[in-house]
């Protein structure tokens, strides 16, 4: 990882929080968001981009970052807020609900990507910042990980669609699930296109 925050924290900042989010590219349920400020002296081991890890290995450092962190704030936005949106504007409002769920308020934003936020905070953007940064990259795992839980939580109320294996991805077995059974209330109607061509 690059010293983004020792960067930041030699400019005078002290409350640097690292953004990143989860679950733009399924067809079902919502975009969720992470803010996470990390101690500043204190080294916390395992973090990295989540998608290079287990479900079992983010859990367990989900559970540290609960433990350990200065502070993490969730943001999540649903499927019909997508589909008013769209997918981009929906993922930065839901970084910006993150913000705003922080018990302390940052000084600084790390947040991954190229698209800054509509925020009068200091922020700097950074395109793979998952790869790169701690904070980012602990946002990726907090994200993640509460965003596959409420897809195991959908999967009860919709169990037609096995949302607890795909987390609402457009797999093979959740497009025969579609045809079959047609949409569901987390379905985003705005990516109708990918999962039912004829609608082109």
């Amino acid at each position: 990882m690059e010293p983004f925050e020792a960067e930041v924290r030699a400019q005078g900042f002290r409350i640097i929080a690292g953004l990143d989010e989860a679950g733009r590219g399924p067809l079902a349920g919502p975009v969720v968001a992470a803010a996470v400020v990390l101690p500043a002296k204190r080294s916390l081991k395992g973090i990295d981009d989540s998608k290079k890890l287990s479900a079992g290995q983010r859990e367990e450092i989900f559970s540290l970052l609960q433990a350990k962190a200065r502070a993490l704030g969730i943001g999540i936005v649903e499927a019909r807020e997508i589909d008013r949106l769209n997918i981009l504007r929906a993922s930065l409002k839901a970084m910006e609900l993150a913000v705003e769920n922080l018990s302390l308020s940052p000084d600084f934003l790390l947040i991954d990507g190229i698209h800054p936020l509509n925020l009068p905070l200091s922020q700097r953007t950074i395109p793979k910042g998952d790869q790169r940064c701690l904070s980012i990259a602990a946002a990726s795992i907090v994200a993640k990980v509460t965003r596959d839980r409420l897809m195991i939580a959908y999967h009860d109320e919709y169990p037609e669609y096995n949302f607890a294996r795909h987390k609402g991805y457009g797999t093979k077995e959740h497009l025969e699930a579609i045809r079959k059974h047609g949409c569901c209330p987390i379905h985003r109607q705005s990516f109708k296109s990918i999962y039912q061509p004829s609608l082109l």
